[in-house]
């Protein structure tokens, strides 16, 4: 069955962002990342600050911040409110249109569709910090960590969510590495793949 909907999840600084936009833009069909935000916002009546912030990574003080979060009387978290709403916008994009939606735990959220293409984009080390030093001009040290956090905060949030392991293989169709393959080898295949 041809895959119509395209997720792709990603280490920071593997490109997959960009990945996922330029296979959307050569399919035809829609990109979804950061441009949801304004509906999850909608959806769980927070401010789209927040959701930019909060939407896909974990509190900065990590797991226990899930456990240790207030609750509303029906046992639910500002963060569950967040992650309510986004499950919500990302099953009813699904619904409407082949599209590539980027992160915020997609894969999990459609795992129940069969025709779905999980894509994990990551990256060695070398190539990941000097794309972060030149897409934010900052220092290699500073790279790492913003590197470290970003993926740690992904992970956290992930594995909370889905209880599932962020990155391992078997939870996606296809795992790719850019720096070894390139970005436009990923995008060819991540095409060939979704047909």
């Amino acid at each position: 069955m041809a895959k119509r909907i395209i997720t792709i999840s990603r280490e920071y600084g593997s490109g997959g962002r960009f990945i996922g936009e330029e296979v959307a833009r050569k399919l035809g069909i829609a990109y979804y990342d950061k441009d949801i935000i304004g509906q999850i916002a909608e959806q769980s009546g927070l401010s789209p600050e927040y959701i930019k912030e909060n939407a896909e990574l974990s509190p900065k003080k990590g797991l226990f911040a899930y456990a240790f979060a207030g609750r509303d009387i029906t046992g639910k978290s500002i963060e569950d409110i967040v992650y309510e709403a986004q499950r919500k916008v990302i099953l009813e994009l699904a619904g409407k249109e082949p599209c590539v939606i980027v992160g915020r735990n997609a894969d999990y959220i459609l795992k129940d569709r069969d025709d779905v293409l999980n894509v994990f984009i990551h990256g060695d080390m070398p190539e990941k910090t000097q794309r972060i030093m030149g897409l934010y001009n900052v220092e290699e040290k500073e790279a790492v960590k913003m590197m470290a956090d970003t993926d740690k905060r992904r992970m956290t949030n992930y594995s909370f969510y889905t209880e599932q392991k962020w990155g391992k293989a078997s939870n996606y169709t296809l795992c790719l590495n850019s720096s070894q393959l390139g970005y436009d080898r990923c995008e060819k295949i991540i095409m060939e793949c979704g047909k």
